[in-house]
């Protein structure tokens, strides 16, 4: 169990801090992080943490892809979890 709640720290992690180099790439006209790099740290377990970070710093947060991709990732995150859970 520890080694999940370790993955999950690691992960929220990884997602903030790209969220926010992005945010910072974009302001100072630099080499981006791709916008599948971003979807696929978030469907990786980094979608509540990268959602919590774009709406803090207000990146990302008109395009459509990223305001309704990642509370669906996040969701169907959930759904897997409770469905897992009752298996178990």
């Amino acid at each position: 169990m520890i080694y999940i709640a370790v993955y999950f720290a690691a992960i929220s992690l990884l997602a903030t801090v790209l969220t926010a180099y992005d945010k910072s790439a974009a302001q100072r006209h630099k080499w981006r992080v791709c916008e599948s790099t971003l979807l696929l740290v978030a469907a990786l377990g980094g979608s509540v943490a990268m959602l919590l970070t774009m709406r803090v710093i207000r990146h990302k947060t008109k395009h459509a892809k990223f305001m309704v991709g990642i509370p669906v990732i996040t969701a169907l995150q959930i759904a897997t979890v409770v469905l897992v859970w009752r298996l178990i």
